[in-house]
């Protein structure tokens, strides 16, 4: 390793935003519990919602401190006593576990701030809870949580306050509107200015550590493998979404098996292969097909040998075809396996348990249109913090201090940069322009729809006060919310910057009409500046479906007429003209509204742009755009001509090629 580099990470610890001494044992062993704590916070949190799913309402007041508090809408319970029995009562028959029921709680988009001494937690999460009696009655309820959580005596954490704000909910039949009429505004527990900050910089000297070194880097390790197997099943995801089975051949082992319980085992590439296409259709999206599987609330645990993990969440398949008007919901629970093989993380086994299939028109109220699952996938145990002592945990071998500092950053990038993603969507949800800018870094620079690209966060906040214009009430009568799920997050080497692939799902609510759901998808970059967080890069691609309106769902789109001309970019730029347009950005903005070439709306298929080559394969995407959109336009945006690295965008390049699997 270069000098500077070593010297680099000798003095800023783990992206923290000020200065501290050179590492030591006891640091670093300070830093490595603190990036885990962000970990069993968010995996808490996230088992919390796995264990609804099956009624274990015992198991999730057990995630409570023992003064712990929920507050749910305008109820409030106090204990893990207490809190058991609201859960079992509140859930009723919509528990998961009568005949065809369903209770699916989704907590996503985690916004997490550790304290100074790194014993307590606050965080935002967005939230959907999807529910079903078995015999007619179904609900679709959604808010925010502003969550608090305590590390007790024995070092494991817990839920101290979950305070969930009830914003929008209804009936299945009818839809959902929001809660009490015009909606507040959720008081944040972060400022723009801390949301880049998940820990922050301890105070004091660093108490002795009975941790090895090679006991640290071992738990290193682990923190990245565990990202590195997050990326790769959320690439895998977006893979399935557009049905690139030859992407999602090439993540798996050649030994691989594909297990869709009650329906039949797959095994090797071949029967990979057959799967996806048996369940899902050929090879490629056509007009009017719709095959969306977004994954919430997943949890990585890696083998402390280093070599083998498993990853357990929710998915919520959105399937249709706008050529036949048909339309479906399935929810599932998948339990996956991975190894390394070389270095290299890949897909072993794959194990889908489906819960409800239901008819988008119907709903899931009469338990759908297969048979009751009766198959609960096992857990994965959420409250460790550390490994030390494991039996079987791999010893690190990389004993340099300085380094083992710099992969840890690497880890703390990727919560860093997730941080910051989700502080933009929750300030753009409430419109708050001011807020929004002060995200920026100095020459960050931000899309706005069907407009341009504006830099600096003065030009991006006064972009989007000439769009929606300065005047904020105290309540408001709709919201479409900006939920950033399913992060693919490449972190540089150096851990100051990142790029960030991850879903727009929008779920709205109003006042007069019934909700309904829409689909993007963000481009984006981050970087570590002045010791904080701050969005370089935003760009989004919208749409790839709408929801035509609740009763229609995304399938009752009709195709646009090609007769009429390209709807015009936005009509306000006139009045504040962006740095760079979108028609200027030349082809990698030509069919989205604003664009240069032909405009392109659902439910045609719009083409869908990858920042990365497939993590396992190196296979070039068809649409592959590496960077920040604008940057080969402008140049002196780029990371690089800042002073930035740009991360990786696939697997290591060796002698100027990478070895491509051929289908």
């Amino acid at each position: 390793m270069k000098l500077a580099t070593r010297l680099f990470w000798a003095a800023v610890p783990i992206g923290l935003p000020l200065v501290q001494a050179a590492t030591t044992l006891n640091s670093l062993a300070r830093d490595v519990e603190r990036v885990e704590s962000i970990r069993a916070i968010k995996n808490i949190q996230r088992e919390f919602s796995q264990l609804a799913q099956f009624g274990k309402h015992g198991d999730m007041a057990a995630f409570f401190s023992s003064n712990g508090t929920l507050i749910w809408g305008n109820e409030t319970a106090t204990g893990p006593v207490a809190i058991e029995t609201w859960l079992r009562t509140d859930s009723g028959k919509m528990n998961g576990v009568q005949p065809g029921s369903l209770d699916t709680i989704i907590a996503e988009n985690p916004l997490v701030s550790l304290s100074v001494d790194g014993q307590s937690a606050k965080a935002r999460w967005n939230g959907l809870r999807f529910q079903g009696d078995g015999v007619g009655g179904a609900k679709i309820q959604g808010g925010i949580y502003e969550n608090e959580y305590v590390r007790n005596v024995n070092g494991k954490w817990r839920i101290s306050l979950l305070h969930y704000y009830a914003l929008y909910a209804g009936p299945y039949i009818g839809g959902w509107r929001n809660v009490g009429g015009p909606l507040p505004f959720v008081p944040y527990h972060f400022t723009p200015e801390s949301s880049g900050i998940p820990i922050p910089v301890p105070e004091g000297e660093a108490q002795g550590t009975t941790a090895t070194i090679e006991e640290l880097a071992s738990r290193i390790s682990r923190l990245n493998d565990e990202d590195e197997v997050r990326n790769l099943m959320h690439a895998r995801g977006y893979y399935i979404d557009r049905r690139m089975w030859t992407d999602v051949v090439d993540l798996h082992t050649e030994n691989t098996t594909v297990t869709l319980k009650g329906i039949g085992t797959y095994t090797g590439a071949t029967g990979v292969r057959q799967s996806l296409e048996r369940f899902q259709g050929p090879e490629g999206l056509t007009q009017g097909i719709n095959n969306d599987h977004p994954i919430f609330d997943m949890i990585v645990d890696v083998n402390p040998n280093g070599v083998e993990a498993v990853a357990r969440g929710i998915e919520i398949a959105m399937l249709g075809d706008a050529n036949t008007r048909a339309a479906s919901w399935e929810f599932n629970v998948f339990r996956n396996h991975f190894v390394k093989e070389k270095g290299v993380w890949k897909v072993k086994t794959v194990h889908l348990t489906p819960l409800i299939v239901a008819d988008y028109y119907k709903g899931w109220g009469d338990g759908g249109l297969s048979s009751p699952n009766t198959y609960v996938p096992p857990f994965l145990n959420v409250t460790r913090v550390d490994f030390k002592g494991s039996k079987g945990m791999q010893r690190g071998t990389n004993t340099d201090l300085a380094d083992l500092q710099r992969r840890l950053g690497r880890s703390a990038a990727y919560d860093g940069a997730e941080n910051q993603s989700h502080a933009y969507g929750f300030v753009i949800d409430d419109l708050d322009c001011g807020k929004m800018g002060r995200l920026f870094a100095k020459r960050g620079h931000k899309a706005n729809p069907f407009a341009g690209y504006f830099i600096s966060p003065e030009r991006t906040a006064t972009a989007c006060y000439t769009t929606y214009g300065t005047n904020r009430t105290t309540l408001r009568s709709s919201i479409s919310f900006h939920w950033r799920p399913q992060p693919v997050i490449l972190v540089s080497e150096d851990g100051r910057s990142a790029t960030l692939r991850a879903r727009l799902l929008q779920p709205s609510t109003s006042t007069t009409k019934a909700g309904s759901f829409n689909n993007a998808i963000y481009h984006d970059q981050m970087v570590l500046e002045d010791g904080k967080w701050r969005l370089w890069s935003i760009t989004i691609d919208e749409f790839y479906w709408q929801s035509s309106s609740w009763e229609g769902g995304w399938s009752a789109a009709n195709p646009r007429n090609k007769s009429e001309p390209d709807p015009p970019p936005a009509e306000w730029i006139k009045k504040y003209p962006p740095d760079i347009t979108l028609k200027e950005i030349g082809e990698r903005e030509s069919t989205f509204r604003g664009g240069s070439g032909k405009y392109i709306q659902w439910p045609e298929i719009q083409r869908m742009w990858f920042q990365y080559r497939n993590l396992v394969s190196g296979r070039v995407p068809e649409f592959y755009w590496p960077g920040c959109v604008p940057c080969k336009a402008k140049p002196d945006w780029a990371l690089e001509a800042n002073g930035y690295q740009e991360p990786p965008n696939g697997p290591a390049i060796k002698n100027g090629t990478y070895k491509r699997n051929v289908s």
